[in-house]
């Protein structure tokens, strides 16, 4: 292992002997994930303001929104360059830190034009965050021998649920949204950045090509994006939709069908927090086709719900079952190449083209049948995590040959 404050090939610096520097690295990384969740929880509910206060229509709102994905999926894949020329510890610390001050940019945009850039530089930066953090993640599990991702998307799914609550709370006392994601970027700008000084440095060998600035993803994370693709469209779905079916499909009151999101919601930070024990009890491929069961049998439940609380079951069953999917094919890309980032980027690239594309497809299916066939679109597609968790096979017998080979100090070496 290169020395303290050196760098060897794909090696690990600043951290210290053994598994303490790991675990130190590891809970600095996951308050990066809280941070970075609680900026989208911030976001999101203040939509509505932002829309009222630049002016614009439910489309020119879409269009807007559409730009933030636009801006994701155009510089994920800079992410490893990035990383690969400043180290993954100031890559971070500067792309966690353009990302918290985007929260407060689409709120002082005065019409369309202004709001679909501050989106797109919103969502440039949160995708090359997202990137940067997730591949730093996948080296420190490996570093440790151990699952750590689920968690890590724990803790960020407990951040959007702490930002969504602080903005509920906020609009409900109609706070100008220009204060309170103003204030909220300058508070969260700082914590990220001080959670930022506790994650490893990762620095390539100087020889090492830098990784492309634009690329398809490569061939090895298109089955896992396809995974993650299923996944993410049941995640979207049950959070946009299911207030929505319980409203107009069974005839529920609005308060209880709007509750019915946040529990979702929860169900699906609780799985993950304690995904990571499943996942070492009995490994990515059985956990991923034990989530695609349940989440099909959510889907089942909803179609066929008789009644709001069979409903809510089957919503909870399906966040229960996709809850672990995606942080397991983040975690997957890492292992499947030599380009790690640039794995991770395709994979993101895919399945959150998922999270923008099911809105608009069930409300699409919706228009042309019913909300109920839309959600036995789901069940169809988490019925696919069954026999698609085998794509998660090589990846796990890597990750068992690389624990078996090496201590941890040794594996450290490898993080990246």
């Amino acid at each position: 292992m290169a020395g303290k404050g050196g760098a060897g090939t794909n090696g690990v610096a600043d951290v210290a002997e053994g598994g303490a520097g790991l675990r130190h690295g590891r809970a600095a990384l996951a308050a990066v994930f809280a941070v970075h969740g609680t900026v989208a929880g911030s976001f999101a509910t203040r939509v509505p303001w932002i829309q009222e206060h630049a002016g614009i229509t439910p489309g020119g709102l879409g269009l807007a929104l559409a730009c933030g994905a636009i801006g994701s999926a155009t510089t994920m894949p800079l992410a490893g360059r990035i990383s690969h020329r400043f180290g993954t510890r100031t890559a971070l610390r500067g792309l966690m830190g353009l990302w918290t001050l985007a929260l407060a940019l689409p709120a002082f945009s005065p019409g369309l034009p202004a709001l679909c850039f501050a989106i797109f530089v919103y969502g440039a930066t949160s995708g090359m965050a997202d990137v940067a953090m997730n591949a730093l993640g996948v080296g420190i599990e490996e570093g440790l021998g151990r699952s750590i991702m689920s968690g890590l998307h724990g803790l960020w799914s407990v951040g959007t649920l702490l930002g969504s609550a602080a903005g509920t709370v906020a609009a409900h006392a109609e706070v100008d949204a220009r204060l309170h994601l103003g204030l909220a970027a300058a508070i969260l700008t700082v914590l990220g950045i001080a959670a930022c000084q506790g994650v490893p440095v990762l620095r390539s060998d100087p020889d090492e090509q830098p990784p492309p600035r634009f690329t398809l993803p490569p061939r090895s994370a298109l089955l896992i994006g396809a995974v993650g693709f299923c996944a993410v469209f049941g995640e979207a779905a049950g959070l946009d939709w299911s207030a929505v079916y319980l409203r107009d499909a069974l005839g529920t009151a609005a308060g209880t069908a709007a509750a019915s999101t946040t529990a979702f919601a929860c169900a699906m930070a609780a799985a993950r927090l304690v995904g990571d024990a499943v996942v070492e009890r009995f490994g990515p491929v059985r956990t991923v086709r034990a989530g695609g069961v349940l989440a099909t049998a959510g889907g089942v439940l909803v179609v066929a719900a008789p009644d709001p609380v069979t409903a809510m079951g089957g919503f909870a069953l399906i966040g229960l079952g996709v809850a672990v999917v995606v942080p397991l094919c983040f975690a997957a890309a890492g292992r499947s190449g030599p380009a790690p980032s640039q794995a991770i980027a395709g994979v993101a690239t895919i399945t959150y083209t998922a999270g923008l594309v099911a809105p608009s497809a069930m409300g699409s299916i919706a228009d042309v049948t019913s909300l109920t066939v839309s959600f036995g679109v789901v069940a169809l597609l988490a019925f696919g995590l069954v026999p698609g968790a085998s794509v998660l096979r090589t990846a796990e017998r890597s990750a068992a040959g690389t624990a078996a080979a090496k201590p941890a100090e040794g594996r450290a070496e490898r993080m990246l």
